[in-house]
């Protein structure tokens, strides 16, 4: 990266300057052998978020050499060990716990041991500083050093926790929004295949008692039975060709909503309840709350069929002031499948009612009958904008 990149050579220039003119005595070799040490510990910054742990090595090495060396400057010897700071800092963001903690025992040790080692080789003091300087001392030198390194190494630390969190937190979100879509899919399969398969059981059985009495009703309902399964395979291509594509396909059929309602009534036939639909045909939902609308009347109208042995249907649907409520009540036996009081049928329609913030309510009705009432909210275009 450029930026890093910039920072070595940034690194390589204030270590081979402080080399040069330290507040202590300078180093008086050649200065070929000043930019060389100082290359050694800056230039491989420039590489050190691709290699991080090599990185550290090979500054921390070049920086204690030059330590020793006495190829630094004095008084300001943290300085040259900037670049072991920073690769520390990558370290300890890249690497686990343990590895991390080695590192960190390897950068502080190297100073801990030359520092001290070239102020008595050369015999420094205090007293070998300019009036205007600082003062040498080697215990100030390494505590500035150390001081430096563990911040690095404790910034390094805290970022690798906080990335592990977000990690933690985006992988929960995936996980939470695959098992959404997994439970959409199954709520659109079940509303798919359940109400078809319902009606073609009803229309078979149908067909089954009356066909040589009353062969007319009987071709009628192997007709429903023909044409309700052709659309549950139509419907289960265009859910399949929904998870297969990779964008939102254009040409795919709209979704079932409220006006479609008349047809799905229609595709019931005569050979059960008879059916009365009072729909607000005239009212305009988002798309979301119109499939929602569809799939509740559906789900009730397919418990009718199977459950009720219900003469008479009615389904209301009502929209006023930002809210749609639906009520499906039949003259039937006013209860549900005793041996599966939570079918996925009901539990599909309070899941669908639970996300707009709605209410869902079904029981016997106390003249007889079962009776599913549903509320639910909407955002008009008004309050949206």
């Amino acid at each position: 990266m450029l930026l890093d990149a910039a920072a070595a050579a940034f690194l390589t220039c204030l270590a081979a300057y402080a080399t040069l003119d330290p507040p202590g005595p300078a180093f008086t070799g050649p200065v070929g052998v000043v930019w060389l040490a100082a290359a050694a510990t800056g230039l491989p910054i420039a590489v050190r978020r691709h290699r991080p742990l090599p990185v550290l090595a090979v500054v921390t090495t070049a920086a204690a050499v030059a330590t020793a060396t006495g190829v630094i400057g004095l008084g300001i010897i943290a300085v040259s060990w900037f670049p072991v700071v920073l690769a520390l800092y990558t370290a300890a963001t890249a690497a686990g716990r343990v590895t991390s903690l080695i590192a960190l025992a390897g950068a502080l040790t190297a100073p801990a041991v030359t520092i001290p080692w070239l102020y008595t080789r050369t015999g420094v003091t205090s007293a070998d500083a300019a009036a205007s300087e600082v003062a040498l001392w080697w215990q100030v030198e390494l505590a500035v050093t150390v001081v430096l390194l563990l911040a690095a190494w404790t910034a390094g630390r805290l970022i690798r926790w906080r990335r592990s969190l977000q990690a933690e937190a985006a992988g929960r979100l995936a996980r939470d929004a695959v098992a959404e879509e997994r439970l959409r899919i199954a709520r659109e399969l079940h509303d798919i295949v359940g109400h078809s398969l319902s009606l073609i059981a009803v229309k078979a059985t149908v067909a089954n008692h009356i066909a040589e009495q009353r062969p007319d009703e009987s071709r009628a309902a192997l007709l429903t039975i023909e044409k309700t399964s052709r659309s549950a395979l139509t419907e289960i291509r265009r859910l399949l060709d929904v998870l297969r594509a990779d964008d939102d396909p254009a040409e795919l059929a709209p979704s079932p909503g409220i006006a479609q309602l008349p047809d799905l009534v229609a595709g019931l036939g005569t050979a059960g309840p008879r059916i009365e639909l009072d729909v607000d045909s005239a009212a305009e939902l988002p798309v979301a709350v119109d499939v929602t609308v569809y799939r509740i009347v559906q789900e009730s109208l397919t418990n009718v069929m199977k459950h009720a042995d219900a003469a008479r249907c009615r389904v209301c649907v009502r929209v006023d002031g930002g809210r749609v409520r639906i009520e499906v009540c039949d003259d039937g036996r006013g209860r549900r499948s005793p041996g599966r009081p939570g079918g996925q049928g009901l539990i599909g329609m309070r899941e669908r009612v639970s996300m707009y913030g709605g209410r869902l309510s079904t029981g016997p009705r106390p003249e007889g009958g079962f009776r599913v009432a549903a509320e639910i909210p909407y955002a008009t275009t008004e309050e949206a904008a």
